[in-house]
C-alpha cells in the first residue's frame, strides 16, 4: 500500500454521526472484584533466598528445558504439605478491615431561596452513613509493610489490621492503584512474619496452588487447587480498565479473600487473589507476585503509579467484528483491514487526539512492533515512557499513515 503521512487528508470521519459508544456492544462478562461488593527506596520485600530458586535439574525429554515446574503433590510424597505451608506462611496473612463515610447530597433546587421560602427548617440536610468492608492482605516487609487489592481500602477513612495471633493496628494506605488492583498499607509494628516471593514468570498451568484469606468474614480460611491457565488479560475476564495479566486458578477464593495471598507449594507467593467471574465455579483470578512487587515498591516509595495513557477506545478487528461495526456504522466507517486494533473512540484533547489519530483508525504496529489484538497494544503503551514520543503506525481507507504519539500520565480517577 502507499505510505503516507498524516498531514494527508483522506475521507473524513464524524465520530458524532456513530451511535454513542457502539464498541460496548461487542463485549459482555460479569467480572466481580472481591471485596467490591462489601465496600466498595528501601528493600520492600523480604525473601529467602534459599527458598526462591527453583530446582536446577531437568527431567529428561522435557518438551521445554528452560522451564522447569517445582515438584507437585506426586512428588513431594507429603500428602499434607498444604498443612505444613498453612503452618509456615498462615501468621503473614492478615485481616484488613475498612470503612469510610458517604455523605449524601441535597438536590440544588433545595437551596433555591424560593423553596427555603416555603419550607424553611424543612429543607433536607444532607445525610451520612459508613459503609464496612472487609478483605486480606499479607506482610511483605518485617517493619510493617502490607500489599492488599486497591478496591478493598479505595477511599477508606479508616483501615484496620488484624494479625493471625489477634493483635490488631490501625494500618495507614501508602498509595493505590486502581489500574493494577493494588495498594500498599503500613502499620507501627516490627519482627513481623513474612511471605517469600516466587517468580510468576515461570508458573505453568496444572501447578497445586493454597490460597489464604478471610472470604466472608471467615478469618484464616485455607482452599488449595491448581494453576488453570496463565495470561489472561484484563479483556479476557471483563475487565478492561485494569492493566493486569492474571493467574487463573480453580482454588475457591469468594468475597473477603481479596488481596490474600495465592501460594505454591513451597510456601511462596506467587499471585495475590483479586476477582472471579460472577456465576461461574473454579474461576478465580490473581495478580502476578511480579506485578503486585513492581507497583507495590513504587507505591511505598512514593504514593503513587504513573501509566502511560494514549486516550483511546479499541477493539480488536475480526471478521465477526468486522461486521458488527458494518452493520451498525454502514457507510460512515470505511474499514478496509482485516485485522488489527480499530479504534472505536477518542478522547479530547486527549494525546491521540493531539497526534491526528482518528475513529476507524486501524493500529498496525507500535515501536515498529506489529500488533493484531488490544492486548498487544496495552503492553507496549504500556512499557513505554511518559513524554517520550512513540511511532504508531494506522490504517486509514486503505492507506498506511505514520503517526507520533508522545503518552501522558493517565489522568487519576475521580468518583462521580
Amino acid at each position: 500500500m502507499k505510505t503516507t503521512n498524516h498531514d494527508l487528508a483522506p475521507k473524513k470521519i464524524d465520530p458524532r454521526g456513530l451511535p454513542q459508544r457502539f464498541w460496548m456492544l461487542l463485549y459482555g462478562v460479569a467480572v466481580v472484584f472481591l471485596g467490591s461488593c462489601s465496600l466498595v527506596p528501601a528493600k520492600t520485600f523480604e525473601t529467602r533466598q534459599s527458598d526462591t530458586q527453583a530446582p536446577k535439574t531437568t527431567e529428561p525429554n522435557q518438551p521445554n528445558p528452560g522451564i522447569v515446574p517445582p515438584p507437585i503433590l506426586s512428588s513431594s510424597e507429603d500428602p499434607n504439605f498444604v498443612v505444613k505451608v498453612v503452618q509456615q506462611v498462615g501468621p503473614a496473612v492478615v485481616r484488613i478491615d475498612s470503612s469510610r463515610t458517604i455523605t449524601s447530597r441535597v438536590p440544588d433546587e433545595f437551596n433555591d431561596p424560593f423553596f427555603r421560602r416555603f419550607f424553611g427548617d424543612a429543607t433536607p440536610r444532607p445525610r451520612q452513613r459508613v459503609e464496612r468492608g472487609s478483605g486480606s492482605g499479607f506482610i511483605i516487609n518485617s517493619s510493617g509493610q502490607i500489599v492488599t487489592n486497591s478496591h478493598v481500602v479505595d477511599g477508606a477513612d479508616r483501615v484496620t489490621v488484624t494479625l493471625k495471633d489477634g493483635r490488631t493496628f490501625d494500618g495507614k494506605v501508602l498509595g493505590e492503584d486502581p489500574v493494577t488492583d493494588v495498594a500498599a498499607i503500613k502499620i507501627d509494628a516490627n519482627n513481623l512474619p513474612t511471605l517469600s516471593v516466587g517468580n510468576s514468570d515461570a508458573l505453568q498451568p496444572g501447578e497445586s496452588v493454597i490460597a489464604i484469606g478471610n472470604p466472608l468474614g471467615l478469618n484464616n480460611t485455607v482452599t488449595s487447587g491448581i494453576i488453570s491457565a496463565t495470561g489472561r488479560s484484563s479483556s479476557d475476564i471483563g475487565a478492561s480498565d485494569k492493566r493486569v495479566d492474571y493467574i487463573q486458578t480453580d482454588a475457591a477464593i469468594n468475597p473477603g479473600n481479596s488481596g490474600g495471598p495465592l501460594l505454591n507449594i513451597r510456601g511462596q507467593v506467587i499471585a495475590m487473589n483479586t476477582a472471579i467471574i460472577r456465576g461461574a465455579q473454579g474461576l478465580g483470578f490473581a495478580i502476578p507476585i511480579n506485578t503486585v512487587q513492581k507497583i507495590a515498591q513504587q507505591l511505598i516509595a512514593t504514593g503513587k503509579v504513573d501509566h502511560p495513557y494514549l486516550g483511546v477506545q479499541m477493539v480488536t478487528l475480526t471478521p465477526e467484528n468486522k461486521e458488527r461495526i458494518k452493520n451498525i456504522a454502514g457507510d460512515r466507517l470505511n474499514i478496509t483491514a482485516d485485522d488489527g486494533v480499530l479504534l472505536v473512540e477518542i478522547v479530547p484533547r486527549s494525546p491521540a487526539s493531539v497526534a491526528g489519530l482518528r475513529v476507524g483508525d486501524v493500529i498496525k504496529s507500535i515501536n515498529s512492533q506489529p500488533v493484531t489484538k488490544i492486548e498487544e497494544v496495552q503492553k507496549l503503551v504500556e512499557n513505554s515512557k511518559i513524554g517520550t514520543k512513540l511511532p504508531i503506525q494506522v490504517e486509514r481507507n486503505g492507506q498506511i499513515v505514520q503517526l507520533g504519539i508522545q503518552p501522558a500520565a493517565l489522568p487519576a480517577r475521580r468518583e462521580g
